[in-house]
């Protein structure tokens, strides 16, 4: 037993491959879901397979505990299956850049888990590498389109445990995070620049430059050089380069390495440098200068190590200082040279080089030309130095820090700093009596007054050890030096007001060998005697003379003075050191400490106990102070001011204003940004430190006065910034009475209320105050105040009297407020509800009721909306965490105040949403997210007490109200799937939808309970809910079907399947409704149908039973449901069109609402049923018609669809406006398509149904105007005219002409609009007979299998093809829009595999019409050739092709004798053309044809098309000769050299009589040797006319026709005795043709309107293994250069046969009909045939060589139209030719005519005995032709050769057998085309690319031309370019042509040629080369047919379809051929 598990995953350990039933194949790896288990198999999902559930072992299973597994490592490898299938997909679609990108950050996810999961990271680590890796997760997420992931931190929030709001801003913070990633992962995070402290992180990684073999010191130091500043950031950092190089020297590890700390926003501009100053150290003059220096320098002091200057290098810093905050910068290195200067501008020279003052510096070179100066390395960190050293603990390892000169911009409480940095700027010295100047050394230290040196406190820079000692560098020779040397100074506090700093100076000898000897000095004193520090900037210091050291004594100097004023000065102290005036030394100071302050001001302050004289002084004083200053003795001030605020009995003192204004200054300076880590050091004084219990009293009357006095101020900034303060006030009021109550016991209370009552009166009265630009800012800072004012006084006042005070407080800003007094009131409401207060039950309340009434007034207004939203959230989201943390009980308080929230705001936010949601506002979705959120809170009680509420004493109006507004804003919604919310919330849209979904089943209460009865009824209530229902159910964020898998099963999980849980509820609405029913009939039917088209099957199951709800009650209530069966079919069709609804739902549909009629069985069981099954095949047909919808390639889908649809709408249900719009549809589409006699027969369709009489108005799909109805039926005429005009079909136009002619002449009088209708109507009659038409190919297809669509499975239908297409063509436009169809080789019927098949299957042939034209029935003459043939080929639903079958033995010398032909008709359901280009096949019936009728066809054929041919060149003479002399030369050519023989063989004996394949056969026989002997009386008349119109040039070429037309007769002569014939239609009936072995006969006459169809190609088949081909049709083209030569067509009825057939026994020459080409089919497509071999067959030496056969233009072989019924299954003889009705005239000449020819026969009409001996005997002229003369026939088709006369053909030849019509031996009027072609290639062998044949064939070819060249000496020229394919074009100069002939070595087998007969009324020209030879790999002559050419050779078979010979129809050559 199979038992549930929920959130169960395991990993497959073993591969399996699930070989048993429903197994699950997994491979090792493979993540599994299991979803059920039993004893040994789990069953479940893998994710690898999308949508795959099935079991699996459970032994192949490791189970995974997902809570143990780290949360971030479960997203990586959800995103990372998702992601591949992505990554896949964008290889397939060859998006490069997405797909390398996507692999990039696909393996960076990787490499993340994968250090994830080792679990050797920190906390820390794994955090940053968890942001890191979340950070490229949502980058891709965006990128790719996919959902947005909210989170808190790096973690994936759960819906189920946040509120909406809250959920709603984690959506916010996560969507601007993930906007902010980047591939990389670095994630920018949202901080405040401004008060951001930064530090430069900073490596030396080289140093370029040798300096004299010295060592040298670089130090580096920040410079601003910004030209109002110019001064340096920082403190110098030194790194050390020994004399070795850098690389050498390694004096601790990180020496090189500092972090410039401290860095404010305003310091990173564009003016910050890093300078570099590279100072020399060694002797005073490099030892390279000379030898005479370094012989002076050897004297010196060996240990002589001085400083000099050597160069200096300037960076700048603006890339660094170009950084994002949001973004952790990288480390990057930069390299910058080092430029030198004279020593006097050494301290300037960064200058310089910034300012580019090239001129007073150069760069130093070196010997390296490779050196890049100076190489660092910078990084920028950012936070406080404690967070970077915590984020990058190893750049801060032994890592030096590097001070800024200042503080930074943030001051941390804990900073300790007691920094005086020194500046050595320069010195102005005496020369001393010496020549030069002095090499001038300073040394600097620091003493006590008792002269002893203080150690470590003294540093050059940083990255050095402190020294006692400071050494400046040294100027060579210089008595005014400038140094600009900085050095900090670090004096201990208890020594600071006693030390003082000494300079000595000494000048440095080069050349004496003692030490630097002494002569001055100067000293500064650290702090004043009145306790401040040195002063900072510059100061001018004495010098006094001193050479001997061990005067150097404190207690002498300090009485000095050392600078001018200096008040520690002595008076007559001056005699012990001298000074000179002109001597100066100049420094420069800056403090930087928290401890020591360099103000009088201040120090007197906190002494104003000592001076209280100077306490005014000194508090003004201290107003005036630097913000730094205050706050590093904030705990001493405060004690001193408040010390001075009152006296010990609490009153006020004569300071107490002043005392007051310096504590608010000293307040407002906390609240700025820069010290707002200090507001915790102010609490922690004011709860630990503040003492002053008697303040509070004054505390309360300053700032009551403040407010009092406030309008009469004249300087608004002190009341601004008390107002602003009012928190640090309070919080010291409150602790200072806190303090007096602990010390008195409580005393004063009600006077201490009293006095903050009065107090907030005067708030109240300050913000009443009519607001003006002045005193706007000090209100805004009080309500800015309120909130923490408020707060301080919970624990003082009770919770009602605070809500008091602050509904008063609120309440006093005027309604008509300026806005920014608005929003501060607002922003006040938010600290409120945000603050203290709102956390404790009793508090909350108050406050809730004060925010609420504000609330609403501005949403009621409609302005301040974010603010309002922001204060809803804050609300809601503590609401949505303290009814979590009371889930099991929650308080009455809570549900109160939920109350209270839902009276007061939830009625005035939906009506403020549903105002705004008419445009786009930006807080919209804030405000529906606190709109579902408030709902998410509220329960069944609260809705009850808001129902309650909303209708008192029972009126329902404000609840029906709030309701419908409600329903409308929720509907908006959805309709819009939740547009509020980007596209990618779909989290947040599905929480929503929980939400709503659970709503809405509490506004359904009020419906049933209040809206349902008799009396309170609502009907547009209930229609919201219910569309709003529906609208949730349909909505594209539930419908789950078209998610991923996963993503799916997620959400199932989560939330379920919520349209399953609406349906119910929707069903459990309807059943309640009763009776009311009918007021939702029919306008319920859609939304209902919309709900059961969700695929989701539990869901369909459930609702559709509606429907049959609705017909009951429909039934019940009018007696029909005619109103839900309108209503049902026009929405299917609508909601179908929108992708919605499959086959599951029409068999549900079918299945259960017939169910349901079936099993209720009521009284209208019948008509229900027969409902349920039109709608059926609606659905069925809608189905269809959207699963083709979309490609070009489906557009004959879609036309096929739409007409079924369209007779469904107007033959079934009769719905006119559907049944038009599916008619337009049909328009648009042949329109698209250029179908444009079928768009005309399409909008037929919607003219029938006009009427002229009538002048209603009608109107078109899509339009909004109407038109009477004869207005719109004349203007769809003049469409229709248009399109049969552009289509040709003008035949169909004209009656349509006459209708419109009609209605001007007689109805409208319009003479114009007649006039030109007329004018038409004749230009249609002359385009008739005039324009070009090519005749369309008809094929029969067939679609079988289970995998096609059920409007053509296992269907057959009749395609009219495009203009010019065959059937290789049509083949493959077929395939494009059945591409997985498999194309059948055969022409068998399909058995049942095939057709129960789940592939597709389709199966092509040609087929032939047959034509019925009843407007040519009256004729009383003969019909022209144009206006006949149209007939033929349109308006025909009848159709037929042939299949060759062999009954009895097979001979395999002469098949003939066993071959019958199997022939189908088809008919289909309508004519063609039409509205589509192809119809179904309708009635199907097959019947056999002997093998002797089937001969008799043939010789028919040939003659009709030879008898066509006289009429033509008749008719006219000046045709050009060459069709003519090539079909006369095929015919005579292929009779002498054999053909009938084969005939005669088959037939012509007693055996054959006798056998059973002859039994009955005599008359057909005798018809048969008629057809021969009659085809001798035509030949003669052809070539007397030929004679007649022969050029001379062509000459020769009769006359060798006339030789062998005598061998012709001889053959005949020969065959026995020969007896006159007294049968009259042996006379005038012309030789039948000789089939041709392994060619194609395609014979016929144009001129013959009955059906006679003529062989076609079976010389490529056996058996059933074929495709029959009908003929391909051309339409020859007529112009200037083009000769057009139209065939007459005569059409009669049944009955005109008859008498037809009786004119046959008249002696009157027949009128062929005229020949139809018929199609090529390729070898490839026949069975393999075994060659057959007669070595012992005689060439006959005797023959001539015979010209080359005529290559006919067209490509398509005879397909004669046979325009008859097919109830004539019968064929009886026919003895004569038929012909068309002559009139009475005509036919007596025809008659005279014959009787002469009777009477004076030139040749004697023989009879051919059966008995005859010599019958069966070759000619004796005639002889096969050997083997020796072989060459290789390459790819030539049955249609490739030119028309050959009388043939035999074997079963092989009936390839094209389609192209015989079905009657031609019985009715004399069939039509037959002969346009089959020969392709030669230059070389004179024949081709064609369908197949290749290897036969014996020795053909001799000719030209047949108007030249008067001889043949013999003309070569082979190459052929012409090929006109346009499938025309029949000639080009003027044909005549102009010659026939040549040329020996050779053996008689021409003509049956070898195609027996193709050129066509009367094409003209052609022929190249051929001479002597060519084809290889045949046997042949078999008998009277010159080659039997074998009727054999394909090729060894494989190929598809009978004509699929592969599409080549060979291209290569067959149009017009000019040859």
């Amino acid at each position: 037993m199979w038992i549930s598990s929920n959130n169960k995953y395991g990993v497959a350990i073993h591969n399996w491959h699930g070989d048993v039933r429903y197994g699950l194949p997994l491979d090792v790896g493979d993540f599994v879901e299991i979803l059920e288990e039993c004893t040994n198999w789990y069953r479940g999902t893998c994710a690898r397979k999308s949508r795959g559930v099935g079991i699996f072992p459970k032994t192949y299973i490791h189970i995974k505990d997902l809570s143990k597994i780290d949360p971030v490592v479960a997203e990586c490898t959800q995103v990372l299956r998702e992601w591949s299938e992505i990554w896949k997909k964008l290889y397939v679609d060859r998006e490069t850049y997405k797909f390398h990108t996507l692999r990039k950050v696909m393996l960076s996810i990787l490499e993340c888990r994968r250090e994830l999961l080792g679990a050797t990271l920190t906390q820390d680590q794994t955090l940053e590498l968890q942001t890191l890796v979340v950070s490229r997760i949502d980058w891709g997420n965006r990128k790719l389109g996919l959902d947005q992931v909210p989170r808190i931190g790096p973690l994936a929030v759960d819906p189920h445990n946040i509120g909406i709001v809250g959920l709603y801003n984690v959506h916010v913070t996560s969507a601007d995070n993930a906007k902010a990633s980047s591939s990389r992962g670095t994630l920018r995070r949202k901080v405040q620049r401004k008060i951001l402290t930064h530090h430069l992180y900073f490596c030396m990684r080289d140093f370029g430059h040798r300096i004299g073999g010295d060592d040298a010191e670089v130090y580096f130091f920040l410079y601003d050089a910004n030209p109002a500043r110019m001064r340096a950031l920082s403190e110098r950092f030194m790194v050390k380069i020994s004399k070795d190089g850098f690389s050498n020297y390694i004096e601790k590890l990180h020496s090189n390495c500092t972090v410039f700390t401290d860095l404010g926003a305003v310091d990173l501009n564009e003016d910050l440098h890093l300078v570099a100053v590279v100072m020399r150290v060694g002797k005073i003059l490099p030892s390279e200068t000379g030898k005479k220096i370094e012989k002076n320098n050897s004297l010196c002091c060996a240990n002589a190590i001085y400083r000099r200057p050597f160069g200096v290098g300037v960076l700048p810093l603006n890339n660094i200082t170009h950084y994002d905050s949001s973004v952790e910068s990288e480390e990057k290195e930069f390299n910058f040279k080092i430029y030198q200067c004279e020593e006097k501008d050494f301290h300037q020279l960064h200058e310089l080089i910034i300012k580019k003052s090239t001129g007073k510096f150069s760069p130093i070179t070196s010997g390296n030309q490779n050196t890049q100066g100076i190489v660092v390395s910078l990084k920028l960190l950012h936070g406080g130095l404690g967070q970077a050293r915590q984020e990058q603990p190893l750049l801060f390892q032994g890592t030096t820090i590097t001070r800024k000169m200042g503080f930074p911009d943030v001051i941390m409480p804990g900073d300790v700093r007691n920094d005086l940095f020194i500046t050595l700027e320069r010195g102005e010295f005496e020369r001393g009596g010496k020549n030069t100047a002095k090499n001038i050394l300073t040394t600097v230290v620091v003493l006590d007054t008792g002269g002893n040196i203080l150690t470590e406190c003294l540093w050059g820079a940083s990255g050095m050890d402190s020294q006692t000692y400071y050494k400046s560098m040294i100027l060579y020779h210089h008595n005014s030096p400038c140094w600009n040397e900085m050095i900090r100074l670090s004096v201990p506090i208890d020594k600071f007001s006693t030390a003082h700093v000494r300079f000595e100076f000494r000048h440095c000898s080069t050349r004496e060998k003692s030490d630097p000897k002494l002569f001055g000095f100067s000293f500064a004193r650290l702090m004043d005697p009145s306790g401040a520090t040195l002063t900072d900037g510059q100061h001018e210091l004495y010098v006094y003379k001193c050479e001997d050291p061990a005067k150097l004594h404190t207690g002498n100097y300090l009485k000095l003075p050392s600078k001018p004023k200096d008040p520690h000065a002595k008076v007559d102290c001056s005699s012990i050191y001298h000074r000179s005036s002109k001597e100066v030394f100049v420094i420069k100071s800056l403090l930087c400490s928290t401890k020591l302050t360099q103000n009088a001001d201040l120090l007197s302050l906190l002494q104003w106990r000592t001076n209280p004289e100077t306490i005014q002084d000194s508090l003004t004083g201290v107003l005036r102070l630097n913000d730094e200053e205050l706050v590093k003795f904030l705990q001493d001030v405060l004690d001193a001011l408040f010390a001075m605020f009152s006296n010990e009995e609490g009153n006020s003192t004569e300071h107490s204003g002043l005392v007051f204004h310096v504590l608010v200054s000293i307040f407002s300076v906390l609240q700025s940004n820069k010290f707002q880590h200090f507001r915790p050091v102010m609490n922690a004084y004011i709860e630990n430190h503040f003492a002053a219990a008697l303040v509070y009293k004054g505390l309360i009357t300053s700032v009551e006065h403040m407010a009092v006095f406030m309008t009469k101020a004249e300087h608004p900034d002190p009341f601004q910034k008390c107002f602003s303060s009012l928190e640090y006030i309070f919080k010291l009021l409150i602790q200072s009475r806190k303090l007096f109550a602990r010390a008195t016991g409580g005393q004063y209370e009600d006077s201490f209320r009293r006095d903050l009552h009065s107090l907030f009166t005067a708030l109240n009265g300050m913000l009443a105050v009519p607001s003006y630009d002045v005193i706007i800012p000090t209100q805004e800072a009080l309500l800015n105040s309120t909130g923490v004012v408020l707060e301080q006084l919970k624990d003082t006042l009770p919770a009602p009297e605070l809500g008091m005070l602050a509904r008063n407080m609120l309440d006093a800003i005027p309604r008509d407020a300026p806005v920014r007094l608005i929003q501060a009131k607002l922003n006040a409401v938010k600290d409120l509800v945000s603050g203290e207060l709102f956390h404790e039950d009793d508090s909350r309340t108050v406050v809730l009721s004060v925010a609420c009434k504000h609330l609403r007034m501005h949403l009621g207004r409609r302005d301040e909306l974010r603010l309002c939203a922001e204060i809803i959230s804050e609300i809601l989201n503590h609401l949505y965490d303290l009814q979590r943390q009371q889930r099991e009980k929650v308080t009455n308080t809570l549900q109160h105040d939920l109350d209270s929230l839902c009276k007061n705001i939830l009625g005035i936010l939906i009506k403020t949403i549903s105002i705004m949601m008419e445009g786009a506002h930006a807080v919209l979705p804030q405000l529906v997210s606190c709109l579902l959120g408030l709902q998410q809170l509220l329960d069944e009680t609260h809705y009850k007490h808001y129902w309650d509420e909303l209708s008192p004493n029972k009126d329902p109006r404000d609840l029906k109200e709030f309701l419908s507004k409600s329903l409308l804003v929720f509907e908006e919604l959805l309709s819009q799937d939740w547009q509020v919310f980007p596209t990618d919330w779909l989290i947040m849209k599905l929480a929503c939808n929980d939400v709503l979904r659970k709503a809405l089943e509490e506004f359904a209460k009020p419906l049933v309970y209040r809206f349902l009865g008799p009396q309170t009824f609502d009907s547009p209530l209930w229609w919201a809910y219910f569309s709003l229902a529906v609208t949730f159910l349909t909505q594209p964020s539930l419908q789950l079907e078209k998610y991923r898998e996963p993503k799916r099963r997620k959400i199932l999980n989560t939330h379920g399947d919520m349209r399953v849980l609406m349906g119910f509820q929707i069903l459990s609405m309807w059943s309640q409704l009763g009776e009311q029913k009918l007021h939702f009939i029919p306008s319920m039917v859609g939304p209902f149908l919309e709900v059961t088209l969700v695929p989701e099957p539990a869901l369909r199951k459930a609702t559709l039973t509606v429907f049959y709800d609705m017909m009951q009650c429909e039934q019940c209530a009018r007696g029909s449901f005619r109103l839900v069966e309108s209503e049902l079919i026009d929405k299917l069709d609508l909601l179908i069109s929108e992708n919605k609804g499959d086959d599951e739902y029409r068999e549900l549909f079918s299945t259960i609402l017939l169910e349901k009629v079936q099993t209720e069985n009521p009284n209208w069981k019948d008509a229900g049923t027969a409902f349920i099954a039109s709608v059926t095949r609606l659905l069925e047909r809608l189905l269809d018609y959207r699963s083709v919808m979309q490609g070009e390639e489906n557009r004959d889908k879609r036309m096929s669809c739409t007409v079924n649809l369209l007779n469904f709408y107007k033959n079934e249900i009769n719905r006119k406006e559907m049944y038009l719009r599916y008619i337009y549809k049909l328009h648009d589409l042949h329109l698209q398509a250029e179908n444009y006699t079928e768009a005309g027969y399409t909008l037929k369709l919607y003219a029938d149904m006009l009427n002229w009489d009538r002048q209603s108005l009608c109107f078109a799909p899509n339009e909004h105007t109407g038109q009477p109805e004869w207005q719109r039926k004349e203007r769809l005429y003049h469409e229709i005219l248009k399109y049969f005009d552009k289509g040709k079909c003008w035949e169909k136009g004209i009656p349509l002409c006459k209708e419109l002619a009609v209605l001007y002449e007689t109805r409208r009088f319009d003479y114009n609009k007649l006039s030109e209708i007329l004018i038409l109507e004749a230009k249609f009659f002359q385009n008739i007979l005039t324009q070009l038409r090519p005749e369309p190919e008809y094929f029969r297809v067939g679609f079988y299998g289970l995998g096609f669509p059920l409007f053509v499975r296992n269907k057959q239908f009749v395609y009219r093809g495009l203009e010019y297409e065959r059937i290789g063509a049509f083949t493959q436009r077929l395939q494009t829009e059945f591409p997985i169809a498999q194309i059948l080789a055969n022409n068998s019927p399909p058995d049942n595999s095939i057709l129960t098949a789940a592939e597709q299957y389709i199966q092509i042939s040609n087929v032939r019409p047959v034509g019925d034209a009843q407007a040519l029935k009256t004729a009383m003459v003969p019909v022209p050739e144009k206006i006949a043939r149209f007939y033929e080929v349109n308006d025909v639903t009848r159709f037929i092709y042939d299949r060759p079958i062999y009954k009895g033995p097979i001979d395999k010398d002469n098949e003939f004798k066993s071959l019958w032909i199997e022939r189908t008709k088809l008919e289909i359901s309508n004519p063609l053309p039409g509205i589509l280009r192809w119809f179904e096949v309708k009635q199907k019936s097959v019947h056999e044809i002997t093998p002797v009728e089937f001969a008799c066809e043939t010789m028919n054929n040939v003659g009709k098309e030879l008898w066509d041919l006289i009429v033509q060149y008749r008719s006219e003479p000046k045709r050009n000769i060459n069709p003519f002399s090539m079909r006369l030369q095929g015919i005579i050519d292929a009779n002498v050299m054999g053909g009938i023989s084969k005939y005669q063989e088959a037939f012509f004996s007693e055996q054959f009589l006798k056998s059973p394949q002859g039994h009955g056969q005599q008359g057909n026989v005798q018809k048969l040797k008629g057809l021969i002997l009659e085809q001798i009386q035509v030949l003669e008349q052809a070539l007397e006319l030929h004679g007649t119109l022969a050029p001379p040039g062509v000459q020769p070429l009769h006359n060798r026709l006339l030789e062998r037309f005598s061998q012709l007769k001889q053959s005949l002569s020969g065959l026995g005795r020969l007896k006159r014939q007294h049968s009259e239609s042996i006379v005038n009936t012309p030789l039948p043709p000789l089939p041709t072995e392994k060619r194609t006969m395609s014979l016929g006459n144009p001129n013959m309107s009955n059906t006679a169809p003529s062989t076609n190609h079976y010389g490529l088949y056996d058996h059933d293994d074929i495709y029959t081909r009908p003929g391909d049709t051309v339409r020859p083209v007529e112009g200037a250069n083009l000769t057009l030569i139209n065939n007459s067509y005569q059409t009669l009825s049944n009955e005109t046969i008859k008498n037809i057939q009786e004119m046959a026994h008249d002696k009157v020459p027949p009128v062929p009909n005229r020949p139809r080409s018929q199609n090529f089919m390729s070898v490839a497509d026949g069975p393999e045939v075994p060659p057959k071999r007669n070595p012992n067959q005689a060439s006959s030496p005797n023959a001539p060589p015979l010209p080359p056969r005529g290559i006919t233009p067209d490509k398509r072989a005879s397909n004669p139209i046979a325009i008859n019924d097919f109830s004539n299954s019968q064929y009886p003889t026919a003895g004569s030719m038929p012909r068309r009705p002559l009139s009475a005239h005509h036919q007596q000449q025809q008659q005279q005519q014959q009787q002469q020819q009777e009477q004076g026969q030139k040749y004697a009409v023989v009879d051919i005995r059966f008995d005859d001996p010599e019958a069966d005997q070759p000619p004796h002229s005639l002889s096969s032709v050997g083997e020796t003369a072989q060459l290789n026939v390459v790819g030539y088709g049955p249609n490739d050769f030119r028309d050959s006369g009388i043939s035999t053909t074997s079963s092989h030849d009936f390839n094209n057998l389609n192209n015989l019509s079905e009657e031609s031996s019985t009715n004399s009027l069939s039509t037959v085309h002969h346009r089959d072609h020969c392709r030669m290639a230059s070389n004179g062998t024949l081709e064609s690319s369908s197949y290749t044949i290897n036969t014996t064939l020795n053909i001799s070819q000719s030209e047949n031309s108007a030249s008067s060249f001889d043949m013999e000496d003309l070569p082979m020229p190459p052929p012409p370019p090929l006109p346009p394919k499938s025309l029949n074009i000639i080009g003027t100069n044909d005549s102009s042509s010659s026939f040549e002939q040329e020996p050779s070595s053996s008689p021409i087998p003509t049956a070898n040629k195609n027996q193709n007969n050129a066509h009367a009324h094409l003209h052609h020209s022929h190249y051929m080369s001479s002597s060519t030879h084809l290889n045949h790999n046997h042949s078999y002559q008998q009277n010159g047919i080659n039997v074998n050419d009727i054999y394909s050779t090729s060894s494989k078979k190929s598809d009978a379809s004509g699929a592969n010979n599409t080549s060979a129809n291209d290569s067959n050559n149009d017009g000019n051929t040859f």
